[in-house]
């Protein structure tokens, strides 16, 4: 029997939208450019450790839960990017921009208040194995988006779903999607959700932002798969990097722990999307409308620049009926 060897670039990964969760749809959506991860088989057995006269330590395995659990990191891009937003927060409420962006559509991705965020399904191509497979009933229960210099912005996407079902063999069309880099992300600290508009630009060396929605797995007698996997408390928390101005950037907020609102964005000016008279760029912007910041640090060294390390944790705003907003154009309609 031949030995088929490969490498991972020959995998391809796809997501969709379930319109009814817990059923795949028969194709991907979208094939994404991912650069490490994707999902694995996980299993959980219970093991038969009772006596039977010998000394050896157990004497059977029983399976009792398969599922399966992967981090993806992918770049941000203007389209796919969108389904992982839409799992993650819950909500998508996308509006027509209107003359002369008729086509583009700005999607509002907010938080859902339910415990059963948008589901998706993932796809493998995998022709090493020579077998495609698709998992039901994702969704994405965290993420780390990363802005850093000299990278293109990227993601690292914590998906659990089902165990892989085996499908007829995928044929991918991957779609070039529109990416950001450092150059396109502007960020802002505002006093107020309302003055994030206003408020002026401000210089940051790097940020981490992670969102996590505490998936837990809907285990129950009778099947030896989740039934469901149901999220639970949602929180942000971030870490940023920035040349030390003087306190009143982040010290004096975090020392008196006054709160701020902030706001990332990231508009790709190099690439204009389709359309006659279209003016509208890839945009997307991601707005916290309370934010404390939880761990101020201005390490010193002797021959470096003075850095300040910001800590953060968003908190829900009662005036502003809001956490997060993360606001999403492209040509999609509909996700």
């Amino acid at each position: 029997m031949s030995i088929q060897k490969g490498i991972g670039r020959q995998v391809q990964f796809g997501i969709a939208k379930e319109v009814t969760r817990g059923t795949a749809p028969s194709v991907p959506a979208y094939y994404l450019a991912w650069a490490d991860g994707l999902l694995d088989e996980k299993y959980e057995n219970v093991t038969d450790v009772e006596s039977y006269g010998v000394i050896e330590d157990s004497a059977n395995q029983t399976r009792t839960k398969n599922y399966a659990e992967g981090v993806i990191k992918v770049p941000v891009t203007d389209v796919s990017f969108g389904l992982f937003l839409f799992s993650l927060l819950g909500t998508d409420t996308p509006t027509a921009e209107g003359s002369p962006n008729a086509v583009v559509y700005d999607h509002a991705f907010t938080v859902a208040q339910n415990v059963q965020h948008q589901s998706i399904a993932c796809y493998v191509h995998d022709p090493l194995a020579a077998q495609d497979y698709a998992h039901a009933n994702c969704v994405v229960t965290k993420m780390d988006i990363e802005f850093a210099l000299k990278q293109f912005i990227s993601a690292s996407v914590t998906i659990k779903g089902l165990k892989g079902t085996q499908i007829s063999t995928l044929t991918p069309s991957q779609a070039v999607e529109n990416r950001f880099v450092p150059q396109h992300v502007t960020f802002k600290v505002a006093s107020s959700y309302s003055g994030l508009a206003a408020a002026s630009a401000t210089a940051i060396k790097s940020l981490k932002l992670t969102i996590d929605q505490n998936t837990d797995d809907d285990d129950v007698l009778g099947q030896a798969y989740p039934r469901d996997f149901l999220n639970k408390e949602f929180k942000i928390e971030g870490t940023l990097e920035a040349i030390f101005n003087g306190e009143s950037d982040y010290k004096t907020a975090a020392l008196a722990n006054t709160y701020k609102a902030l706001r990332i964005d990231i508009k790709n000016t190099d690439v204009t999307l389709a359309g006659v008279g279209v003016t509208a760029n890839p945009h997307l912007v991601i707005d916290l409308a309370k934010v404390f910041f939880t761990e101020f640090g201005l390490p010193r060294k002797l021959k470096d620049l003075v850095y300040q390390t910001v800590k953060f944790k968003a908190s829900y705003s009662i005036t502003d009926a809001l956490m997060v907003k993360a606001t999403l154009s492209n040509e999609v309609s509909a996700y």
